[in-house]
């Protein structure tokens, strides 16, 4: 068995989970084909009996729960949609889905350029009036979209991609969930895989893997930011550690209001990632890592052109709102 986690607090409303998360995004067909139901039954359980905060349902009383709305299929595109309606339509679905009478984080997975994110969380916060969720989290949203959230009903999470593979977050988004008490989930924080196994993770992706499509991943770019990977591995093996729990020891130490949720399908990746909060790195070591992983250290975009990020998440103003 993997070792407990420590907790930790998330935003300033009461959730409380442990430091670090599962992500469960690659146990469906995001990565290529869905992974066997059996064998992701038992590495949840497996992470619920290490302390390990679960995006799934099962050992309820052992579980924060946390799931999504905001992003919906129409024919073979996907809508981002923000609507009154469609928020508590996709909480009352979620319920019955999981067969559960309340979430305990409900994040908006992307921000919809067409609603005022005051309407959105106004029915969150009906929401959680009603005792349906819990805690409320933004997912990929600006500064300035956090700020107007925030003043309609506290957020306690804030969920961005935030790794040595990615830090453009640094700038504004993560003062600003400071300055407000937000807690911070970064996901992605092994660089979507490349910080575990490096260039060869492309040859073993499945042809409908959306890895596949990201700019980051592409030759052209995949040979220079190979040497991201070079640098943190010949990092690690002086640490004594992999590169992936140097790269998630990196995001544990910016900071207690940080957790990460890497993703994984396999037993041995859940203890190993776990392993990480045992890499202590001093100043020194933090210094060096951030030299590796410079703003300009990786080539490429996070996602193909069209894919919303938070550079994308700012709402009409309140006041052209008129509700159907």
């Amino acid at each position: 068995m993997a070792m407990a986690l420590r907790r930790m607090k998330l935003g300033s409303q009461g959730l409380v989970v442990s430091a670090q998360g599962l992500g469960c995004l690659g146990m469906s067909d995001a990565y290529g084909l869905p992974k066997p139901e059996p064998d992701m039954i038992k590495l949840i359980h497996h992470a619920i009996s290490s302390g390990a905060l679960s995006l799934m349902g099962g050992a309820r009383e052992r579980v924060q729960l946390a799931t999504k709305f905001g992003v919906k299929l129409v024919g073979d595109q996907f809508d981002i949609c923000g609507d009154p309606s469609y928020v508590r339509a996709c909480c009352e679905a979620s319920l019955k889905r999981l067969d559960i009478d309340c979430i305990d984080l409900y994040y908006q997975h992307r921000i919809d350029p067409r609603v005022p994110v005051e309407v959105t969380v106004g029915e969150l916060r009906k929401l959680v009036e009603e005792g349906k969720i819990k805690f409320i989290g933004l997912s990929e949203a600006s500064a300035s979209t956090i700020r107007r959230a925030h003043a309609v009903h506290p957020i306690s999470a804030v969920q961005l991609e935030w790794s040595l593979w990615a830090r453009d977050v640094e700038a504004e988004i993560i003062p600003t969930c400071r300055e407000l008490g937000i807690g911070i989930v970064a996901y992605g924080p092994l660089g979507q895989g490349f910080l575990s196994s490096g260039p060869q993770l492309v040859g073993s992706l499945l042809d409908n893997d959306f890895r596949k499509t990201q700019p980051r991943f592409q030759p052209e770019n995949l040979e220079y930011n190979k040497t991201v990977f070079e640098r943190v591995s010949e990092m690690a093996a002086k640490k004594k550690c992999t590169p992936s729990q140097l790269a998630l020891a990196w995001v544990h130490h910016q900071g207690s209001d940080v957790c990460p949720i890497p993703g994984t399908t396999k037993i041995e990746n859940l203890n190993q990632n776990i392993g990480a909060l045992s890499v202590k790195l001093t100043v020194e070591d933090m210094a060096e890592l951030e030299s590796i992983a410079s703003a300009d250290a990786v080539k490429g975009d996070r996602y193909k052109s069209g894919v919303p990020t938070w550079k994308d998440s700012e709402t009409p103003p309140l006041s052209s709102w008129k509700a159907e």
